[in-house]
C-alpha cells in the first residue's frame, strides 16, 4: 500500500498544475500520518520542481510542520511522554547540543519530531524555536532535494563511510559535562563592548 502511495503522490502533484506547490507543502504536513520519510518527500520536490524550488517548498513545508508540532506538543503534553521515552534512551550520555541537532537533521533515519523536541527543550521561546528549526531545516532540505537519490543509491561501502563521517562530526560537537558553559545574550554582549 505504501509503495502504491509513494508512486501515486508524485504523479498526482505533477498533474495538479498551479496547485502543485500548495499540494506539495501540504504533503509535508500530512507526511507523518502517511509514514513517509522526510527524505522521500524532499526527493519528490526535487523531481517535480527542481533543486531550487523543491528546496524552497520543502523548507516551507518542514518549517510549518515544526510549528504545528510545537502547538500540538503544547496542547497535548501526553504526546510528549512517548517522545520522552525515546529522549531518555538518546540522552544517556548527556545532552546534545544545537550543533548536533543540526547534524542529525541531515541523517535520513533520524526521527524528525524527536529532533524538534530537542529544539523545544533547548530554546526559551516560540520565536527561538522557529528560528532554530528553520535554520536546522535549510541544509537537509537542499541536500535531500538535490542528492537524496544519490544517498539512497550509494553502494554499501560509501553509505558506511558517510555514516561514519556524520558520526565523527556528531560526537565532535558533544558537550563535555566537566566544562562550564557561559551563555551571553547577543544584545548584552554588544551593549557591554560598545
Amino acid at each position: 500500500m505504501i509503495e502504491n502511495l509513494s508512486e501515486a503522490i508524485p504523479v498526482y502533484i505533477e498533474q495538479s498544475g498551479i496547485l502543485a506547490p500548495i499540494l506539495f507543502v501540504l504533503l509535508h504536513l500530512i507526511r507523518p500520518l502517511l509514514f513517509l520519510p522526510v527524505i522521500f518527500v524532499c526527493m519528490v520536490g526535487g523531481y517535480l520542481f527542481g533543486v531550487v524550488y523543491g528546496s524552497i517548498f520543502s523548507i516551507i513545508g518542514l518549517t510549518l510542520m515544526c510549528i504545528i508540532f510545537y502547538f500540538v506538543a503544547q496542547k497535548f503534553p501526553n504526546l510528549l511522554s512517548r517522545f520522552a521515552k525515546m529522549n531518555d534512551n538518546m540522552l544517556k550520555k548527556g545532552p546534545i547540543t544545537m550543533n548536533q541537532i543540526m547534524i542529525l537533521r541531515m541523517v535520513p533515519f533520524a526521527h524528525f519530531h524527536l529532533l524538534s523536541l530537542y529544539v523545544m527543550q533547548q530554546t526559551k521561546s516560540f520565536k527561538d524555536y522557529v528560528k532554530y528549526s528553520f535554520l536546522g531545516i535549510i541544509l537537509p532540505s537542499i541536500i535531500f532535494t538535490s542528492f537524496g537519490q544519490m544517498i539512497i543509491d550509494l553502494p554499501l561501502f560509501y553509505s558506511v563511510v558517510l555514516l561514519v563521517f556524520l558520526s565523527v562530526i556528531f560526537f565532535g560537537f558533544r558537550r563535555k559535562n566537566s566544562e562550564k558553559q557561559t551563555n551571553i545574550q547577543w544584545k548584552k554582549f554588544f551593549k557591554a563592548s560598545s
